[in-house]
């Protein structure tokens, strides 16, 4: 059973100005769950991603992660809690390796301090190799370890994908949030992908959070899933269940689907 922190979202509105994109949702993804938030484009989905991760502040309502609330802190604050993030269009670092991505990201783990740092001691030699050993069994698990040399830009549409996974786990989340990951990928690379959170999920024991718009790819992998259309939850259960819901299927095709005759 994962030792980590359940994410409540309880009341969270989202308004700029008289609009609004994220409308009193409540919900939560408890630790060691993976938990898929769909809806159509525009529903609000990546506008609740930036509410966890600090990007904005809700106008109304709480976000809680464990027993703190996440409400006023920045997003490198949030991170030190055990949240860590991927992006719709990928941020990696472009001017850096692949593998110094990673190690970028496994150094706020460091227990020496600048002056150990200047004077080059050797507890500062060990803990950099400890993290050139761990940036590349993650770069490993992920196929990457080949391309470490390489510049991150210069990667194959999927690998930097996987990359960006890679450098949000060297943070050592509980909580992972994957915001569109299989968008662009081929059918083969969206099954790879899919075996790899699965193999994320149980490896690291932790709970992970999923915006995707890959239908195949949610329902294969979610334990729950909530669906959100203008901002407003509609519906919530597991796959089977949500995949068979009217409000869902409206929400989707845009036609109101009539209720099953009662024999």
């Amino acid at each position: 059973m994962s030792a980590g922190a359940t994410l409540e979202l309880v009341g969270c509105t989202l308004r700029f100005g008289g609009l609004t994109a994220v409308g009193d949702l409540s919900a939560s993804v408890a630790p060691g769950s993976l938990v898929s938030l769909i809806g159509p484009n525009g529903a609000g989905k990546t506008s609740v991603f930036n509410l966890i991760t600090g990007v904005y502040r809700p106008t109304l309502g709480d976000i809680r992660f464990g027993d703190r609330s996440l409400v006023g802190l920045k997003p490198w604050q949030i991170n030190r809690l055990g949240i860590a993030r991927t992006f719709q269009n990928i941020r990696l670092f472009p001017q850096l390796t692949v593998h110094d991505n990673v190690r970028v990201a496994f150094h706020r783990h460091l227990r020496h301090h600048s002056a150990q740092s200047l004077a080059r001691l050797p507890s500062f030699h060990a803990a950099e190799r400890e993290i050139a050993r761990q940036a590349t069994e993650l770069l490993e698990m992920f196929g990457l370890a080949r391309l470490s040399d390489e510049r991150a830009t210069s990667l194959a549409y999927g690998y930097q994908r996987r990359l960006e996974i890679v450098r949000a786990l060297a943070t050592r989340p509980q909580l992972l949030l994957l915001d569109e990951p299989a968008a662009g990928m081929n059918p083969t690379e969206k099954a790879e992908l899919t075996r790899l959170i699965r193999a994320v999920r149980e490896r690291f024991d932790i709970a992970i959070l999923l915006v995707e718009h890959d239908m195949s790819v949610v329902m294969s992998i979610s334990d729950r899933v909530i669906v959100i259309d203008h901002g407003v939850k509609i519906a919530e259960g597991g796959p089977a269940e949500v995949r068979a819901n009217p409000k869902v299927i409206e929400a989707y095709l845009g036609e109101e689907v009539a209720p099953a005759a009662v024999s």
